[in-house]
């Protein structure tokens, strides 16, 4: 038994360290931060085949866009909402086993005409390969959201 708590212990401690280190978000200069060389990230405003994705389009105004992905948020499981602002929202997903998580961004640049484009980063903090988590993440916001061609 003596010998199962030092073990115990040993291994919270590492898995507590799967959270990671909170990299520099945010929007400079009009664009979310580029992603890292692993695979373990999408960006809508990255150029390579690896981190591409397109941007998420919204049929309404940004207002309503950015409530809608609120709600889309909060109800999704192991999700956070950290940071919202005119322009921004960021929210954190922690896996279920490990508790890996993982930062995700939503950008919403000034623009004109009808509906609203959303560019979006969501990436590991640790590892490697996220197995497309990242990647199906986004899709699948993609898919609650009202959209047309815009």
């Amino acid at each position: 038994m003596k010998t199962k708590i030092p073990f115990i212990l040993g291994s919270l401690m590492v898995l507590n360290g799967c959270s990671g280190k909170v990299p520099d978000l945010g929007v400079k200069n009009g664009e979310l931060m580029p992603c890292p060389k692993s695979p373990n990230c999408v960006n809508s405003q990255a150029v390579d085949e690896t981190h591409a994705i397109s941007p998420l389009r919204f049929t309404g105004s940004p207002e309503e866009a950015k409530a809608r992905l609120l709600q889309i948020l909060e109800s999704a499981k192991r999700a956070r909402v950290i940071d919202v602002q005119e322009n921004y929202i960021r929210a954190s997903f922690a896996s279920a086993l490990f508790r890996f998580v993982d930062d995700v961004e939503f950008y919403f640049p000034q623009q004109q005409g009808a509906g609203t484009l959303i560019h979006v980063r969501s990436a590991s903090r640790v590892g490697y390969s996220d197995l497309g988590v990242n990647r199906k993440r986004i899709e699948q916001i993609r898919s609650q959201l009202p959209t047309n061609r815009i």
